[in-house]
């Protein structure tokens, strides 16, 4: 009786090895942008940074590669920690802190009485292979709360060289291309808000 107990367990122990899932991609996050020169004027309202919205290719947490124009992968053997909507969501807000903004930025879980409402769209945000470069696109409207109406409007763009179109060098690229974006956002709101 042991015996057919023990050959029992070993059959089953032999049928794990099915079961057991191959080790997820390394995943990646974003940087902050930081380093903002001081400003004289600290902001007059409060904001509250919205997820952005995106089309599905960057509502995920694939790493997406452009091999050509109109055409879209996935970086193999890389992935964000996250999806990149809430990446992003939470590295704007990170920034925005980072420029001395700690008490007049949130989200909206934070349920704090905002004045305006920062509102995105995730135009790109991808290794254009055929340029060798790293390409992040933002559309960002500013919303009086109040009212619902947009008090300003722009898209912010960088292009950075991408040493490599795999792993880590990819996303270090990615990672810059981001930051000029969000130093840039950072700095505009300030002049809004």
């Amino acid at each position: 009786m042991a015996m057919l107990a023990a050959l029992a367990l070993a059959g089953c122990a032999g049928g794990l090895g099915g079961l057991i899932t191959p080790t997820p991609p390394p995943a990646f996050d974003l940087a902050a942008a930081g380093s903002f020169p001081h400003h004289a004027r600290q902001p007059r309202g409060q904001l509250v940074i919205a997820e952005p919205i995106a089309l599905a290719a960057l509502d995920g947490d694939r790493i997406v590669v452009r091999p050509r124009p109109g055409e879209t992968a996935a970086l193999s053997g890389a992935q964000w920690e996250d999806r990149l909507p809430k990446l992003v969501q939470a590295r704007l807000l990170q920034s925005f802190e980072n420029a001395n903004w700690l008490r007049r930025v949130g989200l909206p879980a934070d349920r704090i009485a905002s004045d305006y409402v920062l509102v995105s769209e995730l135009r790109a945000f991808d290794i254009s292979v055929a340029d060798h470069s790293a390409v992040v696109e933002i559309a960002v409207k500013i919303v009086r709360q109040s009212s619902g109406r947009i008090m300003t409007a722009r898209v912010f763009r960088a292009s950075v060289p991408a040493l490599s179109t795999t792993g880590p060098a990819a996303v270090a690229a990615l990672n810059d291309a981001f930051a000029q974006v969000a130093k840039q956002i950072v700095l505009w709101a300030a002049r809004v808000v």
